[in-house]
Parts: structure tokens; sequence; C-alpha cells
């Protein structure tokens, strides 16, 4: 018990030493992925209003939605969620292998590159999310004390998630190959069950599913939370336990497949 307390102590202090290092990676990767463009990171969120836009109109006319308005919202901020889960799973598999180079000859340890990733991930979440939450302000002003007083928990489940749960997913394809061709048609199936582009009422009878849907879980007490001011907190406190726990498990799990990583890749 003694050691496992040690290691994940030491691989917390290694992630807080080098913050400014994986923090700035990733912040060069930002943009570089803009370098040559007059408007920047604003493309990430009106890229996002486009879809929002043309999907609201198209599934609203399809879901006879009464009220546009409050769809554009539910929709909107369902799909930057998703967005950004969606991104860092399927982003995933291929972590460490893009990485195999530095792996292989530099004495860094492989959570450095888990941290840029996520600290990447984070960044281009809320490049996104800035743009689109100001233009929802003039359909709902009462988002911003929403936001502000209500989402901090559920925010805090997404951001712990986005790190976690990639990161099984990257050992687990790391060791077999084949499940990295299985992720995006999971995450495919999972984005048509889940009520993002519709309303969870819409599901009648199969509403069960997204009880055991736990991507769902995370992105629909956040919505809910910016939406309307409401929090479930016994459930939100529910899933930061589950997602402590798959954090310190993941962290673990990466530190013994550290020394093994270079023989895998």
């Amino acid at each position: 018990m003694t050691i496992i307390v040690k290691m994940l102590l030491g691989n917390f202090k290694f992630a807080f030493k080098s913050r400014k290092a994986w923090w700035y990676t990733a912040t060069s990767r930002s943009r570089a992925r803009f370098a040559r463009t007059t408007l920047g990171s604003f493309w990430l969120g009106f890229s996002n209003l486009l879809s929002i836009g043309t999907l609201g109109i198209v599934y609203g006319t399809v879901f006879s939605v009464e009220d546009f308005r409050s769809y554009f919202i539910y929709l909107g901020f369902g799909l930057l969620i998703w967005n950004t889960i969606s991104s860092s799973i399927s982003n995933s598999p291929n972590l460490f292998a893009c990485n195999s180079s530095n792996i292989k000859n530099m004495n860094l340890k492989p959570i450095f590159y888990t941290l840029e990733e996520w600290a990447f991930q984070i960044q281009t979440f809320i490049q996104s999310f800035v743009l689109v939450f100001f233009v929802f302000l003039f359909l709902k002003i009462t988002l911003i004390s929403n936001l502000l007083t209500y989402s901090w928990i559920p925010l805090l489940n997404l951001f712990i998630f986005i790190y976690w749960f990639p990161v099984i997913v990257c050992l687990i394809c790391v060791r077999f190959t084949d499940i990295a061709q299985l992720v995006p048609i999971v995450l495919q199936l999972v984005f048509l069950t889940s009520p993002i582009l519709y309303r969870k009422e819409s599901l009648g009878s199969l509403d069960w599913i997204t009880n055991l849907n736990f991507i769902y879980q995370i992105l629909d007490p956040l919505r809910i939370s910016i939406i309307s001011g409401y929090i479930n907190y016994q459930h939100s406190i529910l899933i930061l336990g589950i997602n402590i726990v798959g954090l310190f498990c993941t962290i673990k799990l990466l530190d013994f497949e550290s020394k093994r990583l270079p023989f895998l890749l």
C-alpha cells in the first residue's frame, strides 16, 4: 500500500513540476493548427456554431420542435461537450504511437504525453466553448449565472474523465491493436444512442439506455447545469468519486506499463 501511495504521489509531483512544459507544448499545438489563418482559434467556435445551426434546423424540423431557441441551446451545449469527449477518446489509441520516438529515446515519463494531450483537449474545449457561449447569451442571459454557480462539479467531472478514460483506452490499444479499429465504431454508436440531437423523452421506454451510458452521465449534468441552473449534487458527487477512482487506477496502470511501452511500440 505504501509503495502505491509513493508511486501516485511521485506521478502527481512530476505532473505539477512539469506543468509549464506540457501546457506549453499543448499550446504550441493549438497555435500551429491555425498558424497561417487570419481568424486563428476563432474557427473552432465558428465551425461549432455552423454545425449547431445546420443540425438544429434539420433535426428541429424532423422532431417537430416547437421552441427552436431552447432546442438550439440544448443541442449546442450537447455537441460541444460531446465533441470534446469524442475527440479525446478517438485520439487516444495513437497517442503513444505518435510519440514512440521520444518514448524510446528520451528519459521522459510517458505520463508527460498524456498530460500534453489532456491540456490540448481542454484548450480546444475552452476555445470552442467561449464563442458559442457568448452567442447563446443573446438567447438566454441566465446562462452565465448558471455556469458560474452550478456547473463547477460537472465541469470538473468532464475534465477528469477526458484524462483517465482516454489513457485507459490508449493502454489497451497499445497491447491489443485491433481495439483501435473498434473505438470510432463504438463512439458512433454511443453518439446515436445518446440524447444529444434529441431529448431523452424521445427514447420512450428505452430511456434506461442512458443510465448505462457513462459518457452521457458526464455530458448531461453539465449541460443541464448550464441551461437550467440545476444540479443533482448526490449524482454529481457519485460521478466525481468514480472519476477519482478511475484516475488513480489509470495512473497506477500507466506507471506499471511505462517500462514496457518502448517494447510495445
